[in-house]
């Protein structure tokens, strides 16, 4: 289990008034770029490697049509 003690969350920049419908990422951390649901902080996480981010975001901002939501 990967320690998330020392994470720094932001949100989307897309989020604003939508009810919460957002997810929180924490790439502060060596190694490691976390994900979360905003609605529930203390529950599950997803944990990426930075290149694998990296692709997820570079697709998401190549293909923005296929996605609800700004990632960045």
């Amino acid at each position: 289990m990967t320690d998330l003690s020392g994470a720094v969350w932001r949100k989307s920049t897309r989020s604003g008034d939508n009810g919460g419908d957002c997810v929180e990422v924490a790439d502060n951390l060596p190694g490691i770029v976390a994900v979360r649901d905003s609605k529930d902080p203390a529950g599950a996480t997803l944990a990426f490697t930075p290149s694998a981010w990296s692709t997820f975001v570079a697709a998401a901002s190549t293909h923005p049509t296929a996605w609800p939501m700004k990632v960045t």
